[in-house]
């Protein structure tokens, strides 16, 4: 398709990093004290030339072909502050990259707008989200890794891969990782990780080389959208061990890709297992990469974006 001028929000930095690995020019509004969602082109990512930074008062100069929504504020607030009446009448995504909080299943999405496409990132939000009168579509995971980082393996413990996790508490299984790690050798990495006695931070590009050593990558998460972490994993080659639940369940098959359970002390005994047997953990390691390249490849990734933005600036919003 023709090359697209994209207007979006720095929300998720892993997220838009895979995003923009779509052959398309994509603008990111910064504002000087970098509040939310004006950030621009930060962190520890390698920013293609496609992505520009532009000042957020020069917005409504500007020419785009489509806006992107990525959070509540940016739906609600952000687009009437900065965007111009010309440009809120311009084909309109909102992309969508949580389950519903407040209620699993009686949630209104807080875009409730027959001119927008909703994008959600699983079909489990898809599913548990009540999106009302707004027309919506998947575009599961994308992610890249180095091609020459290869699982290894040789470090005898797991890894738990999360930021905040001591804040964000029993969601995302801080609890279950405490109790994890009494009984199997689990090292946690991300923002605030040594509040929990964890390693630290780890440059996204220095993460993929970082976890191929690990034996194995527990996801003690308890309710979430697939974390993009899960999908470098596996596309790394470890094998994953994680609750069965959301969206995970339908990624890991058991003795196949990695484990799952809804029962923690069943995880414990498969984890213990990897550590004892590293060739299993190998035969785990070659499915889970090869499942991840065919689910979570950048270009099928790439190829779905471009279909929902050819859908919103066509304005076929319900498939025929």
């Amino acid at each position: 398709m023709a090359k697209l001028r994209i207007l979006t929000w720095h929300i998720h930095g892993s997220y838009l990093y895979y995003l923009t690995q779509a052959p398309h020019d994509f603008y990111l509004p910064v504002k000087p004290e970098k509040p939310e969602g004006y950030g621009g082109r930060l962190g520890h990512f390698a920013w293609g030339d496609n992505v520009h930074d532009i000042p957020a008062e020069d917005v409504q100069n500007q020419e785009f072909d489509c806006i992107l929504f990525q959070s509540r504020r940016n739906f609600e607030q952000d687009q009437f502050e900065i965007l111009s009446e010309e440009q809120r009448s311009l084909p309109r995504l909102f992309l969508e990259h949580d389950p519903p909080r407040e209620h699993p299943t009686d949630t209104k999405h807080p875009v409730d707008d027959p001119d927008v496409l909703l994008v959600h990132v699983t079909h489990f939000n898809d599913l548990m989200w009540d999106s009302g009168r707004t027309p919506t579509c998947v575009v599961e995971h994308g992610v890249v890794i180095p091609d020459s980082v290869r699982y290894g393996g040789g470090l005898d413990r797991g890894l738990v891969v999360a930021n905040g996790l001591r804040k964000r508490g029993r969601r995302l299984g801080a609890d279950l990782f405490d109790r994890a790690r009494q009984s199997v050798p689990i090292d946690l990495v991300g923002m605030d990780a040594e509040s929990l006695g964890g390693l630290g931070e780890v440059p996204h590009d220095q993460l993929p080389a970082f976890q191929a050593r690990y034996r194995f990558f527990f996801h003690p998460v308890r309710y979430t959208s697939l974390g993009l972490a899960v999908c470098e994993a596996m596309l790394t080659g470890l094998p994953i061990v994680g609750l069965a639940t959301t969206e995970l369940a339908t990624v890991v098959e058991n003795d196949r890709t990695g484990f799952i359970s809804t029962n923690l002390e069943e995880l414990i005994d498969r984890m213990q297992q990897l550590i004892r047997d590293p060739q299993l953990a190998h035969r785990l390691s070659q499915e889970a990469r090869d499942y991840a390249q065919v689910r979570f490849g950048i270009d099928r990734f790439v190829r779905d974006w471009n279909t929902a933005f050819d859908r919103a600036l066509s304005r076929r919003l319900v498939p025929s």
